[in-house]
């Protein structure tokens, strides 16, 4: 069995929910044949989130790590495929904490590749009937700064773990006046667990020689 790490976040900015905590639950609930799956819920703020995160890898032990965030008006899943080392806060946290210019790990590397197979990932999403495609920036808040996180995590403590980082979609409910694009949670967690399916099949260095991805 391989053991995998979900992690979504707190809800943020007014909202009531957030999606990607929503979809975590759901998959972990209903793991893939051939995985367990721990969901733990960060907080959205910089620093705690990923001492939240170092927290839940050490206590679960996995083999993979999949952390989720909201990345409302994209149409679909989007597998990150990196993360920079800059926190750059548009708005302010759940604690009022709103970093400029600042480093996620001062003195570390500029940024950190996904040691998933993201466009094996994202295929894997899309015949699973869920949009999805790659992305090449997880932004500068506190999505970006759990990617970086768990990259230097991996770097420097975890080597034999892969993880990477993936946004989803706003959830229906938090769409008011219906012109911005949404998926059900349901629909989300669906994808996923074709995206867990297909990492933890997929051997380490490997994925498709397909072209693909934005920068949003």
């Amino acid at each position: 069995m391989t053991r995998v790490l979900i992690t979504g976040f707190a809800p943020f900015g007014g909202a009531s929910v957030n999606p990607s905590w929503q979809a975590a639950r759901l998959v972990a609930a209903e793991p893939p044949a051939g995985l367990t799956v721990t969901a733990a819920e960060l907080p959205c703020v910089f620093g705690e989130s990923v001492e939240a995160l170092r927290e839940a890898v050490h206590a679960s032990a996995p083999d993979l790590v999949l952390c989720l965030g909201q990345a409302g008006g994209r149409p679909g899943v989007t597998v990150e495929r990196v993360a920079v080392n800059l926190d750059d806060a548009r708005i302010p946290d759940n604690k009022g904490r709103q970093p400029i210019d600042e480093a996620v790990v001062p003195g570390g590397p500029a940024a950190y590749f996904s040691s998933l197979p993201v466009k094996a990932c994202v295929a894997a999403v899309r015949a699973a009937g869920v949009p999805a495609a790659v992305s090449h920036t997880a932004g500068t808040f506190v999505c970006n700064h759990v990617a970086y996180g768990l990259g230097h995590l991996i770097a420097t403590e975890l080597s034999h773990v892969r993880g990477g980082f993936v946004h989803v979609p706003w959830a229906p409910e938090q769409v008011t006046d219906g012109t911005a694009p949404a998926l059900e949670p349901t629909t989300v967690a669906r994808g996923l667990r074709a995206l867990l399916h297909t990492a933890a099949a997929t051997p380490v260095g490997q994925d498709l020689r397909v072209t693909g991805g934005t920068t949003h």
